[in-house]
Parts: structure tokens; C-alpha cells; sequence
């Protein structure tokens, strides 16, 4: 972990406390066990958990630099990337975790009550759906995403959630600036407008990595996003 905590500090700038420290040892540990019966990642190692997941996920914090956000809202969250090591960086944010696959809700659950962490949501649901909920329609400073899908997609995830003035953040690998391009109309049609691309570099990983960020300007109209499953099979 004295690895981990100096690449933090060099890259991004990120100091983990002691406290921080063990909250993430104990959620490596816990995430190495539950892998072993439940296939939630494909990551099995310290290693590749520590640079892949951990580091990774603050890598989101050259986006917002020293003004992290209010609420955030991770969506596809997994077994937790980027959402909850976030949440362990930046105790007083408001963080809601959405998932559809059962199991990694179950673990997300878990590991939110085995670390104590207050202020996170857990949400069994398509993202589709929950952007047409009241209760989460342009709620939220940030919506962030991993590997979920192709930005003219995960756009229509997203920006829905997002308030006017927030921003969307997607960590994409070497196809971002494609993406992003060839998203650009899908963006404008949802009230975003793509602010910047930011690389990443990451220990070891030789893959191009970037943050997408789209800024939210005007409210997504009220078609948007359709059902469940539409997006993916007709995209913007």
C-alpha cells in the first residue's frame, strides 16, 4: 500500500491518511474473496486491483482538482470503480451507486456497510431508468462511468442525471478521442457540450487512457433516455 499511496501523491496529487489506507486494504481483501465465488472482476490480483481499480479511480480527481463534487453518481459501478474509492477520498460526498446485475449490488452493499461509509446510495436498476426518476433526474454535480459503453451511448446514461452547470465524466481507454468526435451531436441533443479530454497515465499500463468531460449547459429534454435497451440498439 506505500506504493499505492506515493503514486497517488505523484500523479494526482491525492494524500491517503491512515484511515483511508486501511478502509482500502480492507476493500482490496474483501474484494479478492467475493471474486473468488462471484466472477465481479476480471482483476485478481493486488497488483493489478491497486494500479486498475484504485489508482484508476482517482485519477477522476484531475478533473475536479480542489473542488470535488457535492453529489456524485456512478453509474454501472461494478464492484464499486470509480464511485467508492472516490467516496473513501472525499468522506462528505453524497455518492449513489447504480447497478442491474444482482450480484455486484450484493457486494456493493456489502462493502459500503463492512467500511461504514455513510452517504452512499445503492441502486438496483438500468441507468435508462433512473434517469426518467425524479428523485435522480439532473440531481446530481457529476455523473461518472467506467467501461460502460460507447460515449453516443453512455451520454444518454449520464447526462439525464446531471444538473445544469454539473458535468459528465467517462474514463475512456485510446478510442476516447474518437468517441468523443463522433458523440459530439448526441451530446449537444442532451444539453452537454464536450469540455476537454484528459490523459491518464497509470504505473505499467501501456493503453492510452483519458477523462471525457462534458459539461452540462441546458436541460435534457424530456424524451430522454428512452427505454431500457434502446439506446444500445439505436444510438443518438
Amino acid at each position: 500500500m506505500e506504493k499505492l499511496a506515493r503514486e497517488a501523491q505523484q500523479l494526482f496529487g491525492v494524500h491517503l491518511t491512515g484511515r483511508q489506507t486501511i478502509a482500502l486494504l480492507t476493500y482490496e481483501r474483501e474484494l479478492l474473496e467475493w471474486n473468488q465465488k462471484y466472477n465481479l472482476t476480471a482483476i485478481r490480483d493486488e497488483e493489478g486491483i491497486r494500479t486498475k481499480h484504485f489508482l484508476d479511480s482517482f485519477s477522476c480527481v484531475q478533473a475536479w482538482k480542489s473542488n470535488p463534487p457535492l453529489r456524485l453518481v456512478d453509474v454501472g459501478s461494478g464492484a464499486g470503480f470509480p464511485g467508492l474509492p472516490l467516496k473513501i477520498l472525499y468522506p462528505s460526498v453524497q455518492v449513489t451507486l447504480v447497478e442491474s446485475v444482482g450480484k455486484k449490488v450484493t457486494f456493493l452493499q456489502h462493502i459500503v456497510k463492512t467500511l461504514n461509509l455513510d452517504g452512499v446510495e445503492v441502486v438496483q436498476a438500468r441507468a435508462e431508468e433512473l434517469g426518467q426518476m425524479t428523485a435522480y433526474r439532473e440531481k446530481y454535480d457529476w455523473a461518472v462511468a467506467r467501461a460502460v459503453a460507447n460515449l453516443r451511448v453512455l451520454s444518454e446514461y449520464l447526462l439525464p442525471l446531471v444538473r445544469v452547470g454539473g458535468t459528465m465524466l467517462s474514463q475512456k481507454g485510446e478510442s476516447g478521442p474518437a468517441e468523443a468526435h463522433a458523440a459530439e451531436k448526441a451530446i449537444k441533443l442532451l444539453g452537454g457540450r464536450v469540455r476537454q479530454l484528459l490523459p491518464v497515465t497509470l504505473p505499467g499500463v501501456v493503453e492510452e487512457r483519458y477523462l471525457v468531460l462534458v459539461d452540462k449547459v441546458a436541460a435534457t429534454p424530456p424524451a430522454f433516455p428512452r427505454k431500457p435497451g434502446v439506446p444500445t440498439k439505436n444510438p443518438l
